[in-house]
């Protein structure tokens, strides 16, 4: 379980729709299919992607598979993000100073 695994299994839209969609507890792999709107043989591989990068877990319950969310992999890449995000952060907090300060010689211009 590497982050570039992680990088390329969310990379792919119907994998982001699966991860959310177990995020609210364990579905089957019949849930999955109708929640994607994808054929069982398609849903199953990237369920295999998900799987070999670590973000869901399987049980089995009879003849059914049953998978959940394993968060630990995106907690990695969410501390990775943090410094990218704090530098957004900054960027933004900077424009809008920049918006203020223009506002307030506008209306000072503007003023008798």
């Amino acid at each position: 379980m590497t982050s570039a695994a992680v990088l390329e299994a969310i990379a792919e839209p119907t994998r982001r729709r699966i991860l959310d969609a177990v995020r609210g507890g364990e579905r089957s792999v019949g849930d999955l299919v109708e929640i994607v709107g994808m054929h069982q043989p398609g849903v199953s591989r990237h369920l295999r992607v998900l799987r070999d990068a670590g973000l869901v877990q399987v049980r089995s319950e009879a003849q059914r598979r049953l998978y959940r969310l394993r968060p630990e992999p995106l907690k990695e890449l969410d501390e990775w993000l943090q410094p990218y995000r704090a530098e957004w952060t900054d960027r933004l907090d900077a424009l809008e100073r920049h918006l203020e300060r223009k506002a307030t010689q506008k209306t000072t211009k503007e003023s008798p």
